[in-house]
């Protein structure tokens, strides 16, 4: 009887994280309106890069541009905005609810 209660917790509780995470996905317009002051100033920078004129710069302008576009580009990554959930761990939650 116990062990019932706890798989049935452990299935609650792993379908309620798939339901957020499926919910966050499905309004991109909400995501849009949350996003951070620092994280916009990066993007309008990269927007400002994407429409220079890049015919008249020497090579070693161009790269110092291609570093800098890849810095704000990996920032932007690392902001933790999201919940990432590996393949991995979904195998194993989905084997376990089969299972039980």
């Amino acid at each position: 009887m116990k062990k019932t209660r706890l798989y049935l917790m452990i299935m609650m509780l792993s379908l309620g994280a798939f339901t957020t995470v499926g919910a966050s996905e499905k309004n991109p317009a909400t995501a849009a309106k949350e996003i951070p002051a620092e994280i916009q100033v990066m993007l309008n920078r990269l927007e400002e890069i994407k429409d220079m004129d890049k015919s008249d710069m020497n090579r070693a302008e161009k790269k110092e541009l291609r570093k800098e576009v890849r810095a704000i580009n990996t920032e932007i990554r690392s902001s933790g905005n999201g919940i990432y959930i590996s393949v991995g761990a979904i195998i194993i939650i989905l084997l376990l609810i089969i299972l039980l």
